[in-house]
């Protein structure tokens, strides 16, 4: 499936994000789906960090976990 959606262009490939959240949220409650879209604000503010970083490693830098977002 993501082999298949990197196919597409980023406009197609935000559409198809788009398009999946009622989907997944109608499935899940609204505590789980506030979950998820805060895992996946993670992820891309990981990979922002590790692009401008390249090959340091986590090691060497501050990078920002669940416990971060949740305030532990």
């Amino acid at each position: 499936m993501v082999n298949e959606a990197e196919s597409l262009s980023v406009a197609d490939r935000a559409a198809l994000l788009k398009g999946l959240v009622p989907v997944v949220a109608r499935d899940m409650s609204p505590k789980d789906f506030e979950s998820l879209i805060l895992e996946l604000r993670l992820k891309g503010e990981r990979f922002y960090d590790a692009s401008l970083h390249p090959g340091e490693g986590r090691a060497n830098r501050h990078v920002i976990g669940e416990r971060d977002l949740e305030g532990r």
